[in-house]
């Protein structure tokens, strides 16, 4: 191979490398955005969810990571039919993105006691 062959051969390869790298910060780039959720941690106990109150954003993705203490207890936001059961010992996480601006409530529907009506609690979403 001649001298100007090996330098474009050269060339060529660092360019590619080149465009290899700045693909590879973008789809990272990309990666956190798209990793970007927020996370708010609550915990369920015999007859309270703490927070029991909750602000987010209308269109914001929210992952509300439950833990429950002592029993299998439900969540469960009737405006927005999700509904979930959390275990004792494991983290159960559940996603939402509201669309609408509003007070939604919440509540336990796995009956844990004499006390069970009580837990319960609202997501506030604001504009």
């Amino acid at each position: 191979m001649d001298r100007a062959r090996r330098q474009l051969c050269a060339r060529l390869a660092c360019g590619f490398g080149a465009l290899l790298t700045l693909a590879a910060i973008d789809a990272r780039g990309v990666k956190k955005i798209a990793a970007k959720e927020r996370i708010i941690a609550i915990e369920a106990r015999k007859f309270v969810y703490t927070p029991n109150e909750l602000t987010v954003k209308k269109d914001e993705t929210v992952v509300l990571a439950f833990t429950a203490v002592d029993f299998i207890h439900g969540f469960f936001i009737p405006d927005m039919n999700i509904r979930a059961d959390l275990k004792p010992g494991q983290v159960t996480e559940v996603r939402l993105t509201p669309g609408k601006a509003g007070e939604y409530a919440f509540l336990c529907d796995n009956f844990c006691g004499s006390g069970h009506e009580e837990m319960n609690g609202k997501i506030i979403v604001t504009a």
